[in-house]
């Protein structure tokens, strides 16, 4: 075995804690090490041209790098051995940087660890044996999961670049909760304006199949070639005959869920403008008894009968879309929220002060229908929480909205006061700061640095007893609507999304990127991307870009006819195989399966992660690139 060695100083990130000259000349002492080299950026053109040389000239049969993380430039140190002639998979990284530089301050400590991380690393690579990578086909069609604004972005961009797109959405209605907005900061646009050309663009674009009313139920398959299940619910509606009339809207007698009848189309511009049976609601599904909407309904599209109906397509890409609710305020008594109509949320406040809302955009207390002399806005209910009720993070676009409702507030009713009682205010963003500061001081509206103890009923109002921290003192006071910003939470599907696409999800509940920073829409389970709230919270600007962004990546994907698999997959010995059927039970993306005792390996499914080969109790199983013998060589270098 030839093997070569290569320092890297990562400018002062290594080299400021790791000894890399003296690293580099112990290393020389193994008899198979015939280069051992340090350089300042081994990432850079002039560190791989270090390398490929080295190759070369000293005919290597392997490479070790001691530089950083094998997610940062793996790839890139692969590229440079095939580039010289060498199986890339006789490559191995030390991470002498997080692993070592960073988690340590004494330098002659780090230095000796960063050596032993080397000769563990050179131990694996002297067993290592050629891998080549295989070929899987791929199906060019893609899934969106989600019709809000981030899944129909997505949505529109693959369609534009020729690609048949699925958009699936639970409601019965694509738009999310931007459609629920009345304006959006901080320009102050009509946010239907900015939105409905976007679903009727989605409607009636040819490479675009509607799924509304409908939920993923199962996803198999890997990168290239997934297969999906999606219900589509039965709206008791024939879609093909419905002219969205409304006849049957207005003869029926029951209000349902959300203050609406019990056949419903969720609001005016809804894409497709058909509506659909709330069945928990409707008479008929309750006690067999009404069908007024039946009769009413000229084109006979209401179908009683209608069952949901399961359809399976195949797709090369996967986005998730899923968005967010807002945090359920049970836990949250001492605002008073279930206690008093007049205590309200942001989302609540928007359909009241939207023109299609409830109130034809009118501001009123829902108490009495009133118009309200104060205002006051609590942010932060929920959000930067570390107690189990709430949430330990800021969600973000809460200081921005509470800000457009506040100058949406004066706009309607100058006279009204408003206040908003905050912890910070956060405006990062382009011209959030300026919009903020026109709330203040174009509006008047008065912000109050200090958090809300708690809010009373009393004769027909509300009590607000808070604390004024920059006043140093108590805050008592009289108010007639009080609006809760309450945090942003993922999705009550986000998790089954998850799940189904063996996707993680982080500590708060939302998807988790590959790489916050590198692959910032992309999951760790190749050929799902994330975009929008499912992924964190974030402002529509924002959502709008990654949305765009997923789709460059699909795209980028789609085009390929064939894809290269990772060749650092799971292998069985059949020699030594019981069939037992441990490494099929443990696998987490049904990679492995039992025929005729014996466990087979589908590649093209198989991540690499290694749980079946921990699972083996015969050690039939491992994985290649990292097998059990690569392993034992590492702890004795490291032992020795």
């Amino acid at each position: 075995m030839r093997i070569g060695v290569f320092v890297c100083h990562c400018g002062n990130n290594i080299k400021a804690t790791v000894d890399a000259a003296y690293i580099t000349e112990r290393l020389r002492d193994d008899s198979s090490v015939v280069c051992s080299a340090e350089f300042p950026y081994l990432c850079a053109e002039g560190g791989q041209k270090l390398i490929t040389e080295a190759i070369a000239e000293h005919n290597l049969t392997g490479v070790v790098i001691c530089a950083c993380s094998p997610r940062m430039h793996e790839t890139t140190f692969r590229k440079a051995a095939a580039k010289a002639g060498l199986n890339p998979y006789r490559l191995e990284i030390a991470n002498i940087r997080e692993q070592c530089a960073w988690v340590h301050k004494n330098k002659e400590e780090a230095t000796e660890k960063a050596l032993s991380l080397a000769k563990a690393a050179i131990a694996k690579i002297k067993l290592s044996q050629p891998l080549f990578p295989g070929e899987s086909r791929v199906t060019k069609r893609a899934l969106v999961i989600g019709g809000g604004i981030a899944g129909i972005q997505a949505a529109l961009d693959i369609a534009e670049a020729g690609f048949p797109v699925d958009l699936v959405e639970k409601s019965p209605s694509i738009g999310g909760k931007m459609a629920q907005l009345d304006k959006t900061f901080p320009t102050l646009d009509c946010s239907a304006c900015i939105l409905t050309p976007k679903m009727v663009d989605v409607a009636s674009h040819e490479k675009i199949n509607l799924h509304t009313y409908s939920e993923v139920e199962k996803v198999e398959g890997f990168v290239g070639s997934f297969t999906v299940t999606i219900r589509k619910k039965a709206r008791s509606v024939d879609m093909t005959k419905c002219t969205g009339c409304g006849d049957c809207l207005a003869a029926c007698p029951v209000k349902g869920k959300e203050n609406r009848k019990a056949i419903y189309i969720p609001y005016a511009q809804a894409v497709p403008n058909v509506p659909a049976i709330d069945r928990e609601s409707c008479l008929y599904f309750k006690n067999g008894k009404c069908k007024r909407c039946e009769k009413a309904c000229q084109p006979k599209a209401i179908d009683f009968t209608q069952e949901d109906e399961r359809i399976t397509e195949g797709y090369g890409a996967i986005i998730a879309a899923t968005g967010f609710e807002a945090i359920r305020l049970d836990a949250f008594g001492e605002y008073g929220y279930h206690a008093n109509k007049d205590v309200i949320t942001s989302l609540e406040f928007e359909r009241i002060i939207n023109a299609s809302g409830p109130t034809g955009g009118k501001l009123v207390r829902p108490s009495d229908g009133s118009v309200p002399a104060r205002i006051s806005f609590i942010q932060c209910v929920g959000s930067r929480d570390a107690t189990a009720r709430g949430k330990p993070y800021c969600s973000k676009v809460c200081c921005m909205y509470t800000a457009k409702h506040a100058i949406s507030a004066k706009e309607k009713h100058p006279e009204i006061d408003v206040e908003v009682f905050y912890i910070d205010v956060r405006t990062p963003g382009k011209n959030f700061e300026e919009f903020y500061r026109r709330a203040v001081e174009v509006y008047g509206v008065r912000y109050i640095k200090g958090q809300v103890g708690k809010v009373i009923g009393e004769n027909g109002s509300l009590r607000i007893q808070a604390m004024d921290m920059l006043e140093n003192g108590r805050y008592d006071a009289v108010t007639d609507l009080v609006v809760l910003a309450a945090a942003i939470e993922p999705s009550d599907s986000a998790k089954k999304v998850a799940q189904m696409l063996s996707s993680p999800i982080d500590a708060n509940g939302f998807l988790s990127e590959a790489h916050p920073k590198l692959r910032p829409v992309e999951s760790a389970t190749a050929g799902i991307f994330l975009c929008g709230m499912c992924n964190g919270p974030k402002d529509i600007p924002e959502t709008v870009a990654q949305a765009s962004a997923a789709a460059c990546k699909v795209i980028g994907l789609l085009v390929k006819d064939q894809l290269t698999t990772n060749p650092c997959t799971a292998k069985t010995d059949e020699n030594n195989c019981s069939g037992c059927g441990l490494c099929a039970e443990v696998c987490p993306y049904g990679a492995v399966g039992v025929i005729s005792h014996s466990t087979a390996v589908n590649a093209a499914l198989c991540q690499g992660c290694g749980g079946c080969t921990v699972a083996c109790p015969s050690g039939a199983m491992n994985l290649q690139g990292f097998s059990r013998a690569q392993i034992i060589a590492e702890v004795d270098a490291l032992c020795g």
